[in-house]
């Protein structure tokens, strides 16, 4: 069972994931920081946020 520490780190990342432009270098470090944390892939996350990879071009 996960922590109520690294739920609430998950929560902060998915939180901030939310609040930055997609293609940004800091939506780009959070997205990795947050699949590395929760193990999911690219396309799971920019799918949950409700994009997809051309909506992350620079």
């Amino acid at each position: 069972m996960p922590t109520r520490e690294w739920l609430e780190h998950r929560n902060r990342l998915w939180l901030a994931l939310r609040q930055e432009p997609p293609g940004s270098a800091e939506f780009e470090r959070l997205l990795e920081e947050l699949a590395r944390l929760i193990h999911w892939d690219r396309p799971r996350i920019l799918a949950a946020l409700g994009l997809s990879e051309p909506d992350t071009a620079p």
